[in-house]
């Protein structure tokens, strides 16, 4: 993952970690600002971050912090919050953003910081619940999604993979915007054309199953969504990747067969388990969690997530904030 690590070096991002107090994100805020990945904002009250950072035999040098309760772009942030919300009421905005998460998000919304990585100490609902609050869904899109990032021997580019981490049960459409969304978020990491695969266990139609017409439903929906995209399914994961097997096994001509690089698993199921048999027997690094679908970048943390997971995570998240021009 060391290419987005070098990606990130190359911009001037800011990174607000709303769990600012958190020692495994000070250990991390500090690596990011020490190799020059990026500037470091950490959320929180300020004598909570410092009696943490001491514990931690972390240096606060260089790192920033903001108390949402004292910050002056409170007022700001609410009237932000407020814009397009008839019915919001101002105490009820300027509540939610006492809360950092909250807050963080919202220096995202207000352009103040270019991603917000969260989850160490908020579960995954909460902060899909303050991205969607503060800046909302993409264009087009009205679904949540998580994609991984897989990289190992024998590749010389790393696969998106998804949804691994949120969606359990898609429908054909839910399928096709988890699609689309992932398609943007490769093309962001890559900085070319995706090759999306729709993955089931037929391949042009060779099973007849629902399982297989809700893959093939998702593949029409999402060509109306992107016409320009390049996307094919239903695929086995063989004919996805491998280019003799894909001319053994396809019915009719594809740009995606054989050379995928984003695979787009049927449900939460197959891509849990296909994502950590991967990670487990291949020996791929797997970099996310990272949530998709959203108008800004946010990073969502596991509550196990390493030092070293939580800075290699903000250098891929970093990727989607870069303006790069949607496949659709």
């Amino acid at each position: 993952m060391q290419q987005f690590i070098d990606r990130a070096r190359q911009g001037r991002y800011r990174v607000v970690y709303a769990e600012g107090a958190e020692p495994r994100i000070l250990q991390a805020a500090r690596r990011v600002v020490d190799e020059g990945i990026a500037t470091a904002v950490l959320v929180g009250d300020r004598a909570d971050i410092e009696a943490a950072a001491l514990a931690a035999s972390v240096s606060l040098d260089g790192l920033e912090s903001v108390d949402p309760l004292t910050s002056d772009r409170r007022e700001d942030y609410t009237g932000l919050y407020l814009q397009g919300r008839e019915k919001a009421k101002a105490g009820m905005a300027a509540r939610l953003l006492r809360k950092p998460l909250h807050f963080a998000a919202m220096m995202v919304k207000a352009g103040d910081a270019d991603l917000v990585v969260a989850g160490i100490a908020h579960p995954t609902r909460r902060v899909i619940e303050a991205a969607g609050l503060c800046f909302g869904f993409a264009p087009g899109l009205s679904l949540p999604s998580s994609f991984f990032v897989l990289s190992g021997p024998g590749r010389e580019q790393p696969l998106v993979f998804a949804d691994g981490a949120l969606t359990v049960a898609p429908d054909a459409a839910e399928l096709a915007q988890i699609a689309v969304a992932s398609a943007h978020s490769a093309q962001c990491l890559f900085g070319r054309p995706p090759r999306v695969a729709l993955l089931s266990f037929s391949t042009h139609g060779r099973a007849a199953h629902p399982l297989v017409d809700k893959v093939t439903g998702a593949l029409r929906v999402a060509r109306e969504l992107a016409p320009a995209l390049a996307i094919d399914g239903d695929l086995q994961a063989d004919a996805a990747l491998a280019p003799a097997i894909a001319s053994a096994k396809t019915r009719h001509e594809s740009k995606v067969a054989g050379v995928a690089d984003v695979l787009v698993f049927p449900d939460l199921n197959a891509g849990n388990i296909g994502y950590k048999l991967v990670q487990q027997l291949a020996g791929a690094q797997a970099v996310g969690p990272i949530l998709q679908g959203f108008a800004r970048p946010v990073a969502d943390l596991s509550r196990g997530a390493s030092v070293d997971e939580v800075v290699v995570t903000t250098a891929v998240a970093l990727a989607l904030s870069q303006e790069r021009e949607s496949p659709q």
